[in-house]
């Protein structure tokens, strides 16, 4: 897999933590830039990890899938993209929620924006991936948007999370049509 491929999906991947970045910003306009970067990297090692998780399942079940892994890879990324783009179509004005940010708080933000990541760490290990320089990838790229997105929230508003995630499930669903298209053109289905 190439590096443009790595941060496309870098991007796409990182769209729920970006709107979730947003919202946090909007809920605590005062967050300082400390508590910024403690943020963003709570949520970029998340969103690093679960990739490489789903990359040692992918791994392990790797021989029984192999005539047929671009189609799981397909079907995996089609679903989470069309998933993503159907929940930023639905979601309405959120309201925003004051919390404290405690680690556990932002743990709990970052499991839950991670897990679209752990599915695609099973794709990477049905395909051909370098999975370190891969999880550094994601977690560099969720970091920075991490960061915007609070910078965003504390400036701007709540006005883009929804199309965020729009555009992200975009992305993933092209890169699983992407994967599939290479494996049928090059006879290899």
């Amino acid at each position: 897999m190439g590096i443009l491929t790595i941060m496309l999906i870098s991007v796409g991947l990182c769209f729920d933590t970006l709107a979730v970045s947003i919202s946090t910003g909007l809920s605590h306009d005062k967050i300082s830039f400390r508590e910024g970067v403690r943020v963003a990297l709570i949520l970029a090692f998340f969103q690093g990890l679960m990739p490489f998780i789903g990359w040692y399942a992918g791994i392990q079940v790797e021989q029984y899938v192999k005539e047929y892994d671009h189609w799981v890879a397909f079907s995996l990324l089609g679903f989470l993209g069309v998933k993503m783009i159907i929940a930023g179509i639905r979601v309405k004005e959120q309201e925003v929620i004051s919390r404290k940010l405690s680690f556990l708080y932002i743990s709990g933000m970052g499991i839950a924006t991670s897990i679209d990541a752990l599915a695609v760490g099973i794709t990477f290990g049905l395909i051909e991936v370098n999975i370190y320089q891969t999880v550094c990838i994601i977690g560099a790229v969720t970091f920075l948007s991490s960061m915007l997105g609070i910078l965003v929230g504390k400036k701007a508003g709540n006005k883009m999370g929804s199309k965020m995630e729009v555009i992200g499930g975009a992305i993933l669903f092209l890169i699983g049509l992407k994967i599939l298209l290479e494996h049928l053109l090059s006879g290899t289905s």
